[in-house]
């Protein structure tokens, strides 16, 4: 089954069709690195199958308008990053509050969520970063800058499964809110592959505006 999403005519829509005192709220879906080499059907050999269009699903029932795409092989992170910058500047200028925004990305979709919060610079956009950081990446992705509120999701039993406080302490930019949750499923890093209310829920209340979580 190949299936690709075009975020060019989903943003288009979104970008024309809301105003400045419209309530609808956006989130950026940024998947990870198996969807990018393999079909959407494919099983991962550990993990299973990556289901994006099920998490889409979720997401839209919760009355967003969801904006990705299933990217090509090997994009550049930062690249990405400024394309996904681009459309962020192109709902704010047609009058979308930042607050209403909310980048969410997991395993290599949440290292490029985590650049488009250093590009962005927004300190009322929205983040939400899944299975995404290593302790070697204050070395080896040094040029990251946390902005927005920013909520950090990790599985214990996953490689990158840490905490980000160390990135949120050195970041410079106004970070109104930061909240981390660790999870516990056993799943490793196929925790992300699925669907789970166990980072559904708490990503959909954060992109709702409730940082008490």
């Amino acid at each position: 089954m190949k299936i690709s999403l075009l975020i060019a005519l989903i943003f288009c829509s979104a970008s024309f069709a809301y105003g400045k005192d419209n309530e609808d709220k956006f989130i950026f879906f940024l998947h990870n690195r198996f969807l990018e080499e393999h079909e959407l059907d494919e099983l991962h050999p550990e993990f299973g199958r990556s289901a994006f269009l099920e998490i889409i699903n979720e997401f839209k029932k919760s009355g967003f308008n969801v904006i990705s795409e299933k990217r090509n092989k090997n994009v550049n992170i930062r690249a990405y990053a400024l394309r996904v910058k681009t459309q962020i500047d192109s709902l704010l200028n047609s009058g979308i509050e930042p607050r209403k925004i909310t980048v969410v990305g997991t395993s290599k979709g949440g290292y490029i969520a985590q650049y488009v919060s250093t590009f962005v610079n927004n300190p009322k956009l929205n983040f939400v970063f899944i299975g995404s950081f290593r302790v070697s990446d204050m070395e080896n992705l040094a040029d990251i800058n946390y902005c927005g509120n920013i909520l950090n999701i990790y599985e214990r039993t996953d490689s990158f499964g840490v905490s980000a406080l160390e990135r949120q302490k050195k970041s410079d930019c106004k970070i109104g809110h930061f909240k981390e949750i660790e999870l516990n499923t056993g799943m490793g890093h196929g925790f992300l592959f699925k669907p789970l209310s166990a980072w559904l829920k708490p990503t959909i209340k954060w992109a709702n505006g409730n940082y008490n979580l």
